[in-house]
């Protein structure tokens, strides 16, 4: 009976009390989306590429501000930026996207290739991979689920184990803390936008589903 009770203390305590599925929902990314993407990765980071594959080092956990799965969907769908983002505009026309989606139920939906290239968090795109998660206010509230957190351990595990040179999990809105590392490119100073997703809440519960992966977070970073 003790080591019933240890198992699942285990089970739960690292985030496999579900499995999860992953479910392809691909966003639109025709060869107009990747040459948007190549433009921007010239425009902002200096390089020149022949295409947008990415040798993922990052992950990063976002919220959409959006209450519900198909409006988040649908704002991450379309190829162009969409013209009430207005913040962002002068920066590039392709637009926002991310790797992954997560519903407020905790479904895991893949919305593009995971080693090519999403505009999701400035400077440090063509290290990272997006995953954004339904809901979320504009302002500091934190409103995600607890599905949500384990879908999202379960996606850190997953990815980690894929791409095993990953070394940093964080939140949109600890992005700044990187721009002295080597993974920061953004060649445009004044590019930047202050954000709160998901809030340090929820990447605390995330953190600690995932802590024997002995991920970085960025008040760790470290000259590279």
């Amino acid at each position: 009976m003790r080591l019933i009770s240890f198992l699942i203390f285990v089970i739960f305590s690292f985030g496999y009390a579900k499995d999860f599925v992953i479910i392809d929902k691909p966003i639109d990314f025709s060869v107009n989306r990747i040459d948007g993407t190549k433009k921007y990765i010239k425009t902002h980071y200096g390089l020149d590429v022949k295409d947008i594959t990415i040798d993922p080092k990052i992950i990063v956990l976002h919220w959409t501000a959006v209450p519900t799965l198909e409006g988040s969907f649908d704002r991450l769908k379309p190829e162009k930026l969409l013209t009430d983002r207005k913040d962002i505009a002068a920066a590039g026309a392709v637009n926002v996207s991310a790797h992954f989606l997560v519903d407020r139920d905790g479904t895991i939906y893949r919305l593009m290739p995971e080693n090519m290239m999403a505009r999701h968090i400035i400077g440090l795109n063509y290290f990272s991979i997006g995953i954004e998660n339904v809901g979320g206010k504009g302002d500091k509230t934190e409103d995600l689920t607890k599905a949500q957190v384990e879908a999202n351990a379960y996606l850190v595990r997953y990815l980690k184990n894929k791409y095993p040179k990953i070394e940093y999990l964080m939140g949109h809105h600890e992005y700044f803390m990187m721009k002295k590392s080597s993974y920061w490119l953004e060649r445009d100073p004044n590019y930047f936008t202050h954000k709160n997703d998901p809030g340090d809440k929820f990447m605390s519960e995330v953190r600690s589903r995932v802590k024997d992966l002995h991920l970085y977070a960025p008040a760790l970073t470290r000259d590279l």
